[in-house]
This record gives structure tokens, C-alpha cells and sequence, in this order.
């Protein structure tokens, strides 16, 4: 596939013809996310070499702060819509017409989300700026650069909303404790080590990435005639069954592996 068949394919006209600065342009996402890696693979790593880490705590805890804020309006946000108002059949959760009252409000929410997911990029950024490349995982750099460019080629293609908001709201949950013990980590070094619900976080992590899994898996089994696209049901399972492993590792070799080790 040459340049031009890959330009011709995101010429053609977007699910959603409501234009979001960014996350509407699938090209400019992927930009944005090649950028990102080569910073984080390369650039920043170079820029680095002959430098000391750079002390970026004041930083981190205004950035950890906004975030917890952030996630916790989005969580909300999103738990009404899904809960309160109720404006999706649990069952089978189809995208909003565009002519739904609610559509304005949904597609709100979706692009607040997507701007939170650029924003988790500077995660990286202080991993490179503390040289604390331990930290930069295959799973970071894959979750991270999949979080932009999925909802931007998503948005594209099928339009916003639908089944994916329970990717949201799960996913704003989990940020709001992720974010919480940066933050305390980052305020109080100190007591770093002796933070307990560290481990929580990933088995809340796992656990999030279970739901989504068996919520695609049930769609497709008992309700197969639901509108919501095969493909992306069929991706929510691949993307949640690759998160999964790759998260069950990441726990096997952080908390289990060193303590049977230690016995």
C-alpha cells in the first residue's frame, strides 16, 4: 500500500462531520504519536545522554493534581450519560444519531476524554527529562501512542460514542487512583515504598480491561443482531486481550516474581 492509497483512504467523508480541533484528523494524531515515539526512543534519549536528570517534581505534582481533577469531572460526566440519563441501551450500546439531543453532549465528553489522552503523552516526557528509562516500558509506549490514535481513527470511520464509553468511564476510574498515588508519591518520596494500594492499581488495571472483554464477548454471543460494529467489537476484545497479558506480566514480574524469590 503506497502513500497515496493510505491519503485516499482518510479523504474519504468522516462519520461525524462535526469538526474537533485534532482529534478529527486521523493524519494529525498519527504525527503526533510518531513524534512521540521518536522522542521517547530517540530525541529525548540523545538530548539526555551528556545531561543530568532534571528536577521536574513541582512539575509533576501541578500535572498529577490536574489529572486526578481531570478524570474525576470525566468519570462523572461519563457515569451520568451512562447511568443517570441512561441514553444507551446497556445492551447493545449503538452510536447516537447525529440528530439526538443528547449527540452534542456525547461528542463533548468523547473530545474532553481524547484531550486527557494527549495530555497522559507527558507521563513520557518526565520518564525521559528524570531519565527514569526503566519506566518506559513496551506496555507504557503501547498503551500510551494506541490511547491517541485509536479514538482518532475510530472518530473517523464509525463516529463517537457508543459501546467505547465504558472504555471511558472505566478508564477515568482507574486514572483518578493512578494519578492519586503519583501524586502522594511525588509529595511525600519518603514514604514512597511503604504506599500498599501501589499493587491495587494494576489489578485494578486487569480488572478493567476484563470487563471490556466480556462486554465485547457478550454483545457478540447473546446479542448478535446488536448495530454496533463487528470490527470493533472484535478489536475491543484484541486490544483488551493483548492489554491483559501484557499487564499480567508487567504483575508477575513486579510483585510476584521478587517475593517467591525472597522465600
Amino acid at each position: 500500500m503506497n502513500s497515496s492509497t493510505i491519503l485516499d483512504i482518510f479523504r474519504t467523508p468522516p462519520a461525524d462531520p462535526v469538526k474537533l480541533p485534532i482529534y478529527s484528523s486521523p493524519l494529525v494524531c498519527l504525527l503526533i504519536v510518531l513524534g512521540y515515539l521518536v522522542f521517547v526512543l530517540k530525541l529525548g534519549r540523545d538530548f539526555m545522554a551528556n545531561r543530568k536528570p532534571y528536577n521536574v517534581r513541582r512539575a509533576m505534582l501541578v500535572y498529577n493534581l490536574c489529572q486526578i481533577l481531570m478524570n474525576i469531572v470525566l468519570f462523572g460526566l461519563g457515569f451520568h450519560l451512562l447511568f443517570v440519563r441512561r441514553i444507551y441501551n446497556l445492551r447493545c450500546m449503538t452510536m447516537l444519531p447525529l440528530e439526538h439531543p443528547d449527540k452534542f453532549r456525547e461528542r463533548l465528553i468523547v473530545y474532553a476524554y481524547f484531550i486527557n489522552k494527549l495530555l497522559d503523552l507527558l507521563d513520557t516526557l518526565f520518564f525521559v527529562l528524570r531519565k527514569s528509562y526503566k519506566q518506559i516500558t513496551v506496555l507504557h509506549v503501547y498503551h500510551h501512542a494506541l490511547m491517541v490514535l485509536g479514538p482518532a481513527l475510530v472518530l473517523h470511520f464509525f463516529g463517537t460514542g457508543g459501546q467505547y464509553c465504558t472504555m471511558g468511564v472505566l478508564n477515568s476510574f482507574v486514572h483518578i487512583v493512578m494519578y492519586s498515588y503519583y501524586f502522594v508519591a511525588a509529595q511525600y518520596p519518603q514514604i514512597k515504598g511503604k504506599l500498599w494500594w501501589k499493587q491495587y492499581i494494576t489489578k485494578l488495571q486487569l480488572l478493567q480491561f476484563v470487563i471490556l472483554a466480556l462486554q465485547a464477548a457478550l454483545v457478540l454471543c447473546f446479542n448478535p443482531g446488536c448495530a454496533f460494529p463487528r470490527f470493533l467489537q472484535y478489536l475491543q476484545l484484541a486490544v483488551s486481550a493483548s492489554m491483559m497479558i501484557m499487564f499480567g506480566n508487567f504483575y508477575y514480574q513486579s510483585y510476584i516474581k521478587p517475593k517467591s524469590k525472597s522465600q
